[in-house]
């Protein structure tokens, strides 16, 4: 009952739409994504396409980066300013027109010098600098949030004067060429350490309407394999099976995932969650009796444990899993590490860092998790082995030795979630590491040695 006329122009449409995916699907990309650049829940959908074409979406840039997104390469799409919350279309456009005139921003003191602030106000530079559009002009986003009061004080002081007239005794009204080195010592202070991946990826979230440079679950992912079953993609890859005799429906089997809620759904007593571990989504379906005995635990942006039984909904052509237990996913590393390695770093105030890891491993001491430092010395680990040991006792030749240290009993602790961060503070990610079995002696407590590959 369609009119034929119709018929025929959205067939071709779709052929030429189509043909435009397949062979330029970064062009198509960014012209589907630029066409709605102004509604967030939409650009969400379509970067989710765009993964699943092998597409990498940039992270904006106001140094690159237009009102709209744009092709950066043959597979990658670049972030437009245009989907930044609480960045307008005027600011935008201001921030291009003043970068294509005289040349891309130095710092975060540059910038707020040639732009107009009433136009681009605090809100929208705070915006900025936790989207990542301003990575490129500071050390970190903690940093540059932390300059940012001084750095529009000099801008505002800067239009004030030139408005007036005026230069004042340090010449700072006067706008420097790009490039030149005129900060004030506000803006020159040592850099801070910088957020917590939980606070960058909050910061994303809030302003793009999506973590694109990492996942909450990131730094977990190495532990999954020991808490769930398999991962959310190879789930929902398996082929449907074929109903049991009988019933009408497979009954499934036992699986165990863990992912990020991303959306909740109540339909009367049944409650509903969207699990994403960034390999793929699942729904999870929970009757009443589970969801008020894990409440506490559903909320949206929490990292859950989810245990029950996976079967292939027909009616929907999808797999659901049917909870019957949800564990905090920290909780549930928690529960499961036995033993934490961490590595020394060499040239460092050995004196100073051992008070440090005390202060920090004393509030989760009386724990049941060992833990030993895997300590070197010389130059990269030796020939002798991957780490430069010779023999159990821990020496090796000239080019280097590793030995573990185990910290007796009295230091076991909680591996808890702040722990572990604090210690990663101190150490950095790669200089810790967590490691699964049972409780080891000293003797076997060697065998984390291997738990750091490469040089330390």
């Amino acid at each position: 009952g369609f009119n034929k006329s119709h018929s025929a122009a959205y067939a071709l449409l779709s052929y030429q739409t189509a043909y435009l995916k397949a062979h330029y699907p970064a062009a198509f990309m960014a012209a589907v994504l630029s066409a709605d650049v102004e509604h967030t829940d939409k650009v969400v959908m379509m970067i989710e396409e765009c993964k699943q074409l092998g597409l990498e979406v940039v992270p904006p840039d106001v140094n690159s980066s237009r009102y709209e997104f744009a092709v950066a390469g043959e597979r990658r799409i670049l972030y437009g300013l245009g989907a930044i919350k609480g960045v307008g279309l005027g600011a935008v456009d201001s921030l291009i027109r003043e970068r294509e005139a005289r040349g891309p921003y130095t710092s975060l003191g540059d910038l707020c010098r040639r732009m107009d602030l009433q136009r681009l106000n605090r809100r929208a530079l705070e915006a900025l600098i936790r989207s990542g559009s301003l990575d490129g002009l500071g050390a970190n986003r903690a940093t540059l949030m932390s300059r940012l009061p001084a750095a529009m004080h000099l801008g505002d002081q800067s239009s004030r004067a030139v408005e007036a007239g005026q230069v004042d005794l340090f010449g700072l009204a006067a706008r420097p060429d790009p490039g030149t080195p005129s900060d004030p010592s506000a803006l020159r202070a040592d850099a801070l350490p910088d957020w917590s991946e939980q606070v960058r990826l909050a910061g994303e979230r809030e302003t793009l309407g999506l973590y694109l440079t990492g996942h909450p679950i990131d730094p977990l992912e190495a532990d999954l394999p020991r808490l769930v079953s398999a991962r959310i993609a190879d789930l929902v890859s398996e082929k449907a099976p074929a109903p049991e005799a009988g019933r009408g429906f497979n009954a499934g089997h036992p699986a165990t995932v863990a992912g990020l809620i991303d959306e909740v759904r109540k339909r009367g007593t049944r409650v509903s969650l969207v699990l994403d571990d960034r390999s793929a989504r699942l729904e999870i379906t929970l009757f009443d009796e589970v969801y008020q005995q894990h409440r506490d635990l559903i909320a949206k942006d929490a990292l859950v444990l989810v245990e029950g039984q996976l079967r292939f909904d027909e009616f929907s052509d999808s797999w659901r899993l049917a909870a019957r237990r949800l564990t905090d996913l920290y909780k549930a590393r928690e529960q499961q590490v036995r033993r934490l390695v961490l590595r020394w770093p060499q040239g460092g105030a050995a004196s100073a860092l051992v008070r440090r890891l005390a202060e920090v491993l004393e509030p989760w001491r009386s724990g049941p998790c060992a833990v030993g430092i895997q300590y070197s010395v010389g130059g990269p680990r030796g020939a002798n082995g991957a780490n430069g040991t010779n023999g159990a006792n821990g020496t090796g030749g000239a080019a280097g030795a590793s030995c573990m240290l185990s910290l007796g009993a009295e230091w076991n602790v909680r591996p808890s979630r702040e722990l572990i961060e604090h210690l990663e503070g101190l150490l950095g990610r790669d200089g810790v590491k967590l490691l699964y079995g049972p409780p080891p002696s000293l003797a076997t407590f060697g065998a984390g040695l291997d738990a750091f590959p490469g040089p330390p």
